[in-house]
């Protein structure tokens, strides 16, 4: 009897978690839709491409959507299971708190070992190929999208012109270059050839011109300079070219926890980079068992009879996830200033709803009310 009631509130937890986890999911993904339909529209990027970067996208996102989905399915299963009064029928044929709580903490351990993974492993090995990713299609628009007898301006500070470009593109003839770059002394850059070289380890492209001149005139139009040159490289933002979908990510994100930590010991890393580090190796581990600790505190905060049980679990589970991750910004933003380890900033967050959780869960076991532990502690007092 007991492994049927425990399937069923299992089913009950796992469908709206899969429907909120997509929906959320997608939600995160549309903060990125906007670039993506110009990389389709604009840039000419194939579908292949933006459903790779799509994929490539969304570790990053699972990694804290799950913990979230995880505490509105059972928030919305706890509570739909008490507005159709089974929770009261379960407790009534002899069924525990605790007995309730197994198939929770089996759906809470699964997503934390699924949270885990992602954080791990997949997250770093993502991030890093969405950078690769960018940077190959940031390559392809920078050559593709120069034509020749065309002013091009889509190289931040840059103005390009080239006479010539033959059919295979390789390389640029008659090229004029306007640098604004340096805003004391533009350069005006002339040269008879040149053509793009990328760097895939620095995720640079340059644009080496040959047998050329720079010429410098300064802002008062006082002072003019000539420099002949054989060879000149001129580094190219591709900002311009096409905006990095992943330019909130820190570079310590892109790292696996034995990097993490090894680059933690090399000698020389000031406190600001050891504490970016130290909170990355924390937010591994930290976010995760938040799944758990989201599980403690969803049961009793669930069980409360309502009848808009979905609705009032979802916005429930809407105001924990805003007062989690405010506690976890904060303690970050210390962390950073320096104020607090990093083991209390990140870590703290989970140790008060744990804490909170637990407290919740012994009230509901014990069917013991705050609210008239209140009423009697102030009768008392007056």
């Amino acid at each position: 009897m007991s492994k049927i009631i425990s399937r069923y509130i299992f089913k009950e937890i796992a469908i709206p978690f899969i429907l909120i986890l997509f929906v959320l999911t997608f939600v995160l993904l549309m903060g990125k839709i906007l670039q993506i339909m110009d990389l389709m529209v604009n840039k000419g990027i194939s579908v292949f491409v933006i459903a790779k970067l799509i994929i490539f996208l969304m570790p990053s996102f699972m990694m804290f959507t799950i913990p979230i989905a995880l505490l509105i399915s059972i928030l919305i299963a706890m509570g739909q299971l008490s507005a159709d009064n089974e929770i009261t029928a379960l407790k009534a044929s002899g069924i525990s708190l605790l007995q309730i709580y197994y198939p929770v903490a089996i759906a809470s351990f699964l997503t934390f070992i699924f949270t885990i993974i992602i954080s791990h492993f997949l997250v770093p090995q993502s991030n890093f190929a969405t950078k690769r990713l960018i940077f190959d299609i940031a390559q392809q628009n920078a050559s593709v999208g120069i034509k020749e007898k065309v002013f091009n301006a889509d190289f931040k500070g840059i103005l390009l012109y080239a006479e010539k470009i033959p059919v295979d593109g390789n390389y640029m003839e008659g090229v004029i270059l306007s640098d604004d770059r340096i805003t004391d002394e533009p350069n005006t850059i002339i040269a008879k050839k040149a053509y793009l070289v990328s760097d895939m380890e620095a995720m640079t492209v340059k644009l080496r011109l040959e047998n050329g001149s720079i010429h410098t005139v300064s802002r008062d139009l006082k002072n003019y300079r000539k420099i002949d040159f054989k060879t000149y490289d001129v580094n190219l933002n591709l900002a311009g070219v096409i905006t990095s979908l992943n330019e909130e990510s820190k570079s310590s994100t892109d790292m696996t926890m034995s990097e993490l930590l090894n680059k933690m010991r090399k000698p020389g890393l000031d406190e600001a980079a050891i504490s970016e580090l130290a909170i990355e190796v924390h937010k591994k581990f930290s976010i995760p068992l938040s799944c758990i600790f989201f599980a403690i505190l969803a049961l009793p905060l669930g069980i409360k009879s309502h009848r808009a049980a979905k609705s009032r679990g979802f916005s429930l589970g809407l105001i924990v996830v805003s007062a989690y991750y405010l506690l976890r910004i904060g303690g970050e933003a210390l962390v950073e200033t320096g104020r607090l380890s990093p083991a209390v900033g990140v870590w703290t967050p989970n140790l008060f709803f744990a804490v909170l959780g637990i407290y919740l869960f012994y009230m509901a076991y014990k069917e013991i009310s705050p609210l008239h532990i209140a009423k009697i502690y102030l009768w008392h007092k007056l």
